[in-house]
């Protein structure tokens, strides 16, 4: 059987579109949810208690621990997990996760797909020995198997990616990830803080697990783009705003004849 964890904060529009998509599409293919919650101050208790999920929270939020405590409150050995702000579109979305465990007893994890790169790797059969990076696990529209966690815990010490490096700890002990050939949506817009946050997780994370260090010289690149951007996109804007300000007072005076059905 499988649980589903999701991993949320202060989401309740989010966390109970999420839920309401998994107990009216999908209640007999899971047998329990669990919302990891990271003290939230809105309804998400609430919202997660009308639709009898389990809510634990996490005080002292980091992405690993979240992920180990996400298999800990866990009771099957296969592990859904999703953000809030993300949900199941596929109509067999669990049934072909359930099969693909049961048919390779040596998985670790299968990732579903939702981007360009997801659908690319795919169908070009790249795997995820070939790129670790596009091909391993993701936390959110990914599944994971409890019996290699047990052995094989998330690093609770790394600034991010905890999905990224366990995908390389897993396949260094010789076990499988595939993909998941079900679509799901990642739907978030986040605050120019959280964009400010989760590019210095990248960082760190991009420079501890793949080694990449990025030049200093692409951060004030970055900074000039994004002046670049900003003050073109406010011109062509007005621009655009003006066009369409003249083309209604054109209408207006000059109405193009009506069509009679």
């Amino acid at each position: 059987m499988i649980s589903v964890v999701i991993r949320s904060k202060n989401q309740e529009k989010a966390l109970e579109f999420l839920l309401k998509n998994l107990k009216e599409r999908y209640s007999n293919d899971i047998e329990e949810i669990i919302v990891i919650d990271n003290l939230s101050i809105d309804n998400s208790k609430k919202i997660a208690d009308y639709y009898q999920a389990k809510f634990v929270t996490i005080k002292d939020f980091s992405y690993g621990g979240s992920a180990n405590l996400a298999a800990s409150s866990a009771s099957n050995n296969i592990v859904v997990i999703f953000s809030a702000h993300s949900y199941p579109v596929s109509p067999d979305f669990f049934k072909v996760i359930q099969q693909k465990f049961d048919a390779n007893k040596n998985l670790a994890g299968l990732r579903c797909l939702h981007s360009t790169n997801d659908y690319k790797n795919y169908i070009e059969g790249i795997d995820a020995k070939k790129d670790p990076n596009k091909s391993g696990l993701i936390f959110s529209g990914s599944a994971f198997n409890r019996k290699v966690w047990q052995k094989i815990p998330f690093d609770e010490n790394v600034p991010t990616f905890e999905d990224k490096d366990w995908t390389l700890r897993v396949l260094k002990a010789d076990y499988e990830i595939d993909f998941a050939p079900v679509v799901f949506n990642y739907d978030i817009k986040r605050t120019p803080a959280q964009e400010y946050f989760r590019f210095t997780r990248d960082v760190l994370g991009n420079y501890q697990i793949w080694h990449k260090e990025d030049a200093l010289s692409s951060a004030f690149k970055g900074f000039i783009m994004a002046l670049y951007r900003i003050i073109t996109r406010s011109f062509v804007q007005i621009y655009y705003a003006f066009k369409r300000l003249f083309f209604m007072l054109r209408f207006k005076i000059s109405k193009p004849q009506k069509f009679n059905y």
